[in-house]
């Protein structure tokens, strides 16, 4: 049983090669390297390695895990003859051939998805969250939907692909948005409707089975968790630990609030998609109003709300440092996109992911 208002994060990195900079598709010798001391995961694609925490109940005991477990798959890429990046996407090369991590699922998802598996090798980050039961979860959910756009905002790590800017803060949250099931979920009354409107789906064949709901948040099938999807994977172990602890302290006060406020659905995806473009650095679309704010205004109003909860998880000064350090040097979308400058082949820009993936600050 999951221990409510815990929280546990899983990390998904590329691996590229040192010298090119470019994806390799070294996954299985990463995960022999790495042993049996982290929980590691292959992905999608064999150019993807994952490592999750344990539970954790303290913002300390998340610090270190998430930071413990980078430097140890930092290794043993290393060994492998790879290295560790934290960027959402690759900003140099492309995840194939080969395409697929050789997994009967995989291969059943490139069977059924045909060409939207192609280029699907992005690299996220999933916080879980205990809750008293999933019920709860639902409500979490249907609170947490005006704020998604904000915390992929805040995540945003991702513009540059194929040494070319894209023009958005994080590319990855577009790629993915090709998945017939991703982006917000909708608003629902019950683990019940949202169980018996994912069993429809299943009869349908748009997913195999319930782990292909990607939408950006879900209630777990076999646990009392909430599984927040919304991030970029973030450049260092700060940016990501402060956007585990803000979706920790989130759940919680949401759980502790009245009935969470709807917002239409249409201009929910605006926000999703100015959110992408723009990262925390731009302008936001605030879903409740339809209207343009700077994104930073956005999270501070987040972060107000949740204040209570994040001072009780002895995270607040954490967050609100960060948040005051990201408005001195920008984002991970920002940082990259400084050490990309215009390059012709962005190598120092991965150099700078590379040691920043291993890199406690912010």
């Amino acid at each position: 049983m999951t221990e409510p208002w815990t929280v546990g994060v899983e990390q998904e990195f590329l691996l590229v090669d040192p010298e090119s900079r470019r994806p390799v598709p070294l996954a299985e010798s990463v995960a022999q390297h790495a042993g049996a001391g982290h929980d590691v995961q292959r992905e999608l694609t064999p150019f993807q390695i994952e490592v999750a925490t344990p539970v954790c109940r303290t913002a300390e005991e998340l610090a270190e895990h998430v930071l413990a477990g980078r430097i140890h798959l930092a290794k043993a890429a290393h060994a492998a003859g790879c290295r560790l990046l934290a960027s959402a996407i690759p900003p140099i090369g492309t995840l194939g051939p080969p395409a697929l991590t050789d997994d009967p699922r995989y291969r059943m998802m490139a069977n059924s998805h045909r060409k939207i598996i192609g280029g699907q090798g992005v690299c996220g980050m999933h916080v879980h969250v205990g809750v008293p039961d999933r019920d709860v979860a639902i409500r979490v959910s249907n609170a947490l939907r005006p704020w998604l756009p904000t915390l992929l905002a805040l995540s945003a790590n991702s513009p540059i692909e194929h040494a070319e800017d894209t023009g958005y803060a994080s590319w990855r949250s577009i790629v993915w948005s090709r998945w017939p099931i991703s982006g917000p979920p909708p608003h629902l009354a019950s683990a019940a409707e949202y169980d018996g409107l994912v069993s429809a789906l299943e009869s349908t064949e748009v997913l195999l089975d319930r782990g292909m709901v990607y939408w950006d948040v879900r209630p777990s099938v076999e646990h009392p968790t909430v599984e927040v999807r919304v991030s970029d994977i973030p450049m260092t172990a700060r940016d990501a630990v402060v956007i585990a602890e803000v979706i920790r302290a989130f759940a919680r006060t949401a759980a502790e609030s009245g009935e969470p406020e709807r917002v239409d659905d249409t201009m929910l995806r605006a926000a999703y998609w100015r959110a992408a473009r723009d990262g925390i650095d731009g302008l936001a679309v605030d879903p409740r109003t339809g209207g343009l704010v700077p994104a930073r205004e956005r999270l501070a109003e987040l972060v107000s709300w949740c204040a209570d909860a994040l001072g009780d998880a002895s995270a607040l000064s954490t967050v609100e440092e960060h948040v005051a350090w990201l408005g001195v040097h920008g984002s991970g979308a920002a940082r990259q996109r400084r050490a990309f400058g215009g390059s012709p082949d962005a190598r120092g820009l991965v150099d700078l992911v590379l040691t920043e993936t291993v890199s406690e600050a912010g």
